[in-house]
């Protein structure tokens, strides 16, 4: 979590400042990796990030690292 969001009561009027810090989010730009899998095979890594996919807000794709 790099970003607090803040939150003002209901009913309070405009302006007196931000409001009290409600909650924490991580900023997640196109093209960034958020899982790396190593030492299971290429099958269960796929299942197991699909699962985890799911939970996430964002679209995902898996991506296999080319071996040079």
């Amino acid at each position: 979590p790099d970003k607090p969001i803040t939150k003002k009561p209901a009913e309070t009027r405009m302006g007196k400042g931000k409001g009290n810090p409600e909650g924490w989010v991580a900023v997640v730009k196109p093209g960034r990796v958020l899982f790396e899998v190593e030492g299971v095979t290429e099958d269960l890594a796929k299942k197991a990030l699909g699962l985890a996919a799911a939970k996430l807000p964002v679209k995902t794709r898996f991506v296999k690292r080319e071996e040079t």
